[in-house]
């Protein structure tokens, strides 16, 4: 098992990494197959199945489909340019993909959302087809967009799993359980940022994984500084207001004074986090971490460390983000970080039990102490729904990564008020949130059938 900390951490646009980055892979994936087809294509039609049809339209899944048919991709995504070609597209009902187009397509038509049961690979699946002149399908694909932007068509998606119990991927610490990560770890003598960048040097340079990593952080740091200068009311329909600036405002104001209480400090936190969580709404770039709907949690506790813990040091902004997609890692290989296969204890949860471990190891802590917080904060989310108002990733999701960047830090307190010795282990804690997201009703894994979506209104 190897997930690369780009893997865990991807730069795109929000709101959604399953709902709305992974469907535009799926269509950019989509379109690389057609160009190797040896017959001509005349028409595009796609079909969203499961929680990409309940939710879609609110986590912007039926702009991702159309552009990503339209060869846009997450990593490059040009707000500006895709207005215009959904505009176009709309006007004359037809896409055209670099190389390809133009393909007859009419959102109206050939944008399907099934409301039937899920597809059998994923909760979150979709099916791409292309059509002949006649407008009969002559070529089709599957793609389950599986969370946190990853993207498997059908075929991947069942040898994937044929393949989990065997495969071990060729690096020098092929840990794929906490238990042996503990294990490699005393036995080498090394942290585990240290042996997940021994890995990471498997495949890049040392200069190629420390830009990428110093990129990441970049863009991370820079989510949150606009999320504080934002202003208005994010879209959807839901008439929520942008609440990071004036929080910042006020905490700015409350510096210094005598009267400022000690709890202020987790509105820091929660700054940071919805910051981050605002800008996701408004479709603005994020970083994955593990999802976009969780994306707010990593960055904040690495803020909070940065700007309000007086021993911090930039230079250990690395170690933070490699623990942290270590662990990630194994929650992803162990159970799920997809609110539609698991609910937000997948999301959220994860996020938070990634953000412990690597507050707990750059401020010193064994490995055993950082294994330990990442249980704990883990272990504090099981059971936790997913379930958006309306759709949208903004409630309870934005105040959600607050309170997770909270939670995350109090672990790694705790974990290091400890010898790292405790009862449950996080492997034991991975293993409950995978069998706790199997007996979740479907209802509460993100299709907004139940819980705060339907006891709020939303209209």
């Amino acid at each position: 098992m190897f997930l690369s900390v780009f893997d865990m951490f991807k730069i795109g646009v929000g709101p959604s990494s399953s709902h709305t980055m992974g469907p535009m892979v799926a269509g950019a994936r989509f379109l690389d197959a057609l160009r190797a087809l040896p017959f001509a294509v005349h028409g595009l039609r796609a079909s969203l199945h499961g929680s990409l049809a309940f939710t879609g339209k609110g986590h912007a899944t039926d702009r991702a489909t159309i552009l990503g048919l339209a060869g846009f991709e997450p990593a490059t995504y040009d707000a500006a340019r895709a207005e215009t070609v959904l505009a176009q597209i709309a006007d004359t009902k037809t896409i055209a993909p670099q190389g390809m187009g133009p393909l007859t397509f009419d959102p109206a038509r050939d944008l399907i959302f099934d409301y039937g049961p899920a597809l059998a690979g994923h909760a979150n699946g979709m099916i791409l087809s292309a059509l002949d002149a006649q407008g009969d399908v002559i070529f089709t694909e599957t793609y389950y967009s599986i969370g946190g932007g990853f993207v498997l068509t059908a075929a991947e998606q069942a040898n994937a799993k044929s393949a989990k119990a065997t495969a071990r991927a060729n690096v020098p610490y092929p840990f794929e359980t906490a238990d042996e990560m503990l294990e490699m770890a005393a036995n080498s003598g090394q942290s585990i940022a240290a042996m997940k960048r021994a890995n990471e040097l498997r495949f890049r340079s040392e200069a190629d994984l420390d830009a990428g990593i110093a990129r990441i952080w970049d863009v991370m740091n820079a989510c949150i500084s606009r999320g504080m200068e934002g202003t208005g009311i994010l879209p959807g329909g839901l008439n929520v207001r942008r609440r990071a600036r004036g929080i910042h405002e006020a905490l700015k104001a409350e510096a210094g004074l005598n009267m400022t209480p000690p709890h202020t400090i987790n509105d820091w936190m929660s700054l940071y986090a919805m910051a981050v969580n605002e800008e996701n709404a408004a479709g603005g770039q994020v970083v994955t971490a593990p999802t976009n709907g969780a994306a707010g949690v990593v960055p904040a506790v690495l803020r909070y460390y940065l700007d309000h813990v007086p021993t911090a040091q930039a230079a250990r902004i690395p170690d933070f983000l490699l623990t942290a997609a270590a662990i990630g890692g194994l929650v992803k290989h162990n159970a799920s970080i997809s609110g539609a296969e698991c609910g937000c204890q997948a999301e959220v949860g994860s996020a938070a039990s990634m953000a412990a471990a690597a507050l707990c190891a750059v401020l010193g802590g064994t490995v055993k102490q950082v294994e330990n917080a990442a249980e704990i904060a883990l272990e504090h989310h099981l059971g936790m729904t997913c379930d958006p108002v309306k759709g949208l990733v903004q409630v309870p999701c934005i105040e959600r990564n607050g309170l997770g960047a909270i939670k995350a830090v109090s672990a790694a307190s705790l974990a290091l008020r400890g010898d790292g010795d405790h009862l449950v282990s996080l492997d034991v804690c991975i293993e409950t949130m995978r069998q706790t997201g199997n007996d979740m009703h479907e209802k509460y894994k993100e299709t907004s059938l139940g819980g705060l979506a339907v006891n709020v209104p939303n209209c």
